[in-house]
């Protein structure tokens, strides 16, 4: 079967392209920039977007199966095109926030797509992910520099998910039957709090990082400056400082793929090399 993946160079779907490769899977990858990609030889590069129309429906001419990274604005365009060249199956990777009610910037975002991937006659498995590991990538270059990490909420904490066990799930979804139709909640095995987090990361390393308090407005408005939308910045901020009822662990990783879905201190060890 021949797969496409969108998002191919992001930290989910390059997990996802390596895992499809390593089963044996055709696999194409839709992508702005074919010559920065770095994404394997075996794959089969198209030039484009979501909201390229022509571009789009040759990469999906042949394709069976789709590993969707959402972009709202573009999903009526992928709808559409993957319905005409006979798309079979869409695995959507939406999030944990479309089940935190409607006022949610995030999950609304993602709600669209969910909807309208829904409404295309795909079979179609939806992955939630709540807190994203590689989200403390961002953290890399004070501790390169400082060894000091800044956040306004150390003692949040959060279900931080490894981006392999997304796309683990992700793979067992797209070539195993028995997910159509199914909504996946996504989560690492614990709770951890930032302050647990930059402990971890410090031991990976084998050098201590200290944690600072930032004010929030601070906090903002150095989130906004680094291009996240201010709409986006408030509803994390907000979601970091609450204790979320959802966001607790499940076991999902471990129901769909047999293993256990991987602790922050064994993601912090992959990544070690991120934060030297």
């Amino acid at each position: 079967m021949t797969v496409l993946v969108t998002g191919a160079t992001g930290n989910v779907g390059r997990c996802v392209v390596d895992r499809l490769l390593a089963s044996g899977a055709e696999v194409r990858a839709l992508t702005r920039d074919p010559g920065s990609a770095g994404l394997p030889a075996e794959v089969e590069l198209f030039a484009g977007g979501l909201g390229d129309a022509e571009p789009l429906a040759e990469a999906l001419a042949g394709v069976d199966r789709v590993f969707l990274f959402p972009v709202p604005e573009s999903t009526a365009t992928f709808v559409a095109r993957a319905a005409a060249a006979g798309v079979r199956r869409v695995v959507v990777l939406s999030s944990m926030a479309v089940e935190f009610g409607a006022g949610n910037a995030i999950g609304q975002r993602h709600r669209l797509v969910e909807q309208a991937v829904a409404g295309g006659g795909f079979e179609w498995t939806f992955l939630r992910p709540g807190a994203f590991a590689t989200n403390t990538l961002a953290w890399a270059e004070p501790i390169r520099a400082e060894g000091v990490v800044r956040e306004p909420f150390p003692d949040a904490q959060q279900t931080s998910i490894h981006e392999d066990d997304i796309a683990a799930v992700a793979v067992a979804a797209l070539l195993e039957d028995g997910h159509a139709g199914k909504s996946y909640v996504l989560t690492g095995p614990e709770r951890v709090s930032t302050a647990d987090q930059v402990r971890a990361i410090g031991a990976a390393i084998g050098r201590e990082v200290r944690l600072e308090a930032e004010p929030l407005e601070q906090a903002k408005a150095r989130m906004v400056a680094g291009g996240v939308p201010a709409a986006v910045v408030d509803t994390l901020l907000d979601l970091r400082g609450a204790d979320q009822d959802l966001d607790e662990p499940v076991p999902t990783v471990e129901q769909v793929t047999g293993r256990p879905a991987r602790t922050f201190a064994q993601w912090a060890a992959d990544h070690a090399d991120d934060f030297r």
